[in-house]
């Protein structure tokens, strides 16, 4: 019987990751090489410019769009074909219609940017300050209102005013496309709660059941209005489980429930559960991060006694644990945006977030242990990573 020859196979390389860090004054691509050890930064882009969110297409491994907030050109978006050389800015950035007197809203900034689905190659979804939900069918070059958000009396008396709440304004965030269903979204807004459409945005199904409001104000929580929700997470491995950082603390649901869970009750009491940004494992959808800040009192939104730290669980919220190791011990008083905080899809998963004081963190070994990559930049909106075909 003749021998069987086996195949030759050969391991396949990590690919580089790219970090993604927009901020108050710029946006900068800070580059790693395969292992995660060395990083070479790129930039200043756009500097001067508040710069809200900084994303990288998945579906073509090049193209990146770039939420920003000008000086001259005002709010509007920035497109880059080349992983970042050149920029154009979009020929019609996304905009309220006018209102029949000539009047009605204006954006203040485009705040969250979205990619289709891959059956949607030149699909995207932004969110705007205050509260709008908008649509681009050619890569981000031309915007235009989507859905009734926009424009709904419903919709329009949960936003509130622009004087309500968020310092830098309301805003529609955390808009997320069901990768089952082009059709199927939800979006999260603060003020204005949590919102599902499974038609493409015709109609909505509000998802507030089971989520706090703030005590002590007679806040009637069966009312949109008085819901902040601060990051909305779905899971990659299992869509029908969502993961929120509240307003109000952690939660958890799982479809087709329509009653969120707080699983944030289990975190120490010392620290609490509120914070802004939310990281799920991407291909486990029992382990999620959160980095919580300091939500006693006024709210002074830095990290609880100056101990930064992040929390993860590996068993939905049940159990949380501390991920402190390469941080400051002490005296360190930042925190982190809802957009400042993401993982990459590396074996070893990667962690990222930035800082209110400049600085990039890395975790190589999901936050077992913490390194700063970039110190010295301008207050961090949001961190994104990308792999460049």
């Amino acid at each position: 019987m003749p021998a069987v020859r086996k195949k030759k196979t050969t391991a396949r390389k990590p690919r580089n990751t790219t970090v993604l860090v927009a901020t108050r004054k710029g946006a900068w691509l800070i580059h790693g090489d395969a292992q995660r050890k060395t990083w070479k930064i790129d930039g200043p882009h756009f500097l001067g410019h508040v710069i809200s969110h900084l994303v990288l297409d998945p579906r073509d491994g090049r193209t990146l769009l770039a939420a920003a907030k000008t000086g001259h050109l005002g709010p509007t978006v920035f497109r880059s074909t080349d992983r970042g050389r050149h920029w154009k800015e979009a020929a019609q950035p996304p905009a309220f219609a006018k209102a029949a007197d000539g009047g009605g809203r204006s954006v203040d900034h485009t705040f969250w940017l979205t990619p289709g689905p891959a059956s949607e190659p030149d699909v995207w979804y932004a969110g705007t300050s205050p509260q709008g939900l908008f649509r681009s069918s050619d890569g981000g070059v031309n915007w235009k209102p989507y859905s009734i958000i926009n424009d709904d009396p419903k919709f329009r008396e949960w936003m509130g005013t622009a004087q309500d709440g968020t310092p830098d304004g309301p805003k529609l965030h955390s808009i997320i496309v069901d990768p089952r269903d082009a059709r199927h979204l939800y979006i999260g807004m603060s003020g204005g709660g949590v919102h599902e459409s499974t038609d493409g945005g015709q109609n909505w199904k509000t998802l507030i059941k089971g989520l706090d409001v703030v005590e002590g104000f007679g806040f009637d929580p069966l009312q949109p209005t008085f819901h902040d929700p601060h990051c909305l997470r779905l899971c990659p491995s299992n869509p029908d489980r969502i993961y929120q950082q509240n307003h109000c603390g952690i939660y958890r649901l799982d479809r087709p429930s329509d009653t969120w869970v707080r699983i944030g009750k289990s975190m120490p009491k010392s620290v609490g559960d509120i914070g802004f940004p939310l990281v799920v494992h991407p291909r486990d959808d029992n382990r999620a991060w959160v980095f919580p800040m300091d939500g006693s009192g006024v709210w002074p939104r830095t990290s609880p006694g100056g101990k930064p730290a992040a929390y993860g669980t590996r068993n939905g919220g049940k159990t949380w644990q501390r991920l402190d190791a390469g941080l400051p011990k002490q005296q360190a008083w930042w925190t982190v945006k809802r957009q400042a905080m993401c993982s990459d899809t590396q074996a070893s998963l990667g962690l990222y977030f930035g800082t209110t004081s400049g600085e990039v963190w890395s975790s190589r070994d999901e936050g077992k242990r913490w390194n700063c990559i970039v110190r010295n930049l301008p207050e961090i909106y949001a961190v994104e990573t990308a792999v460049f075909r």
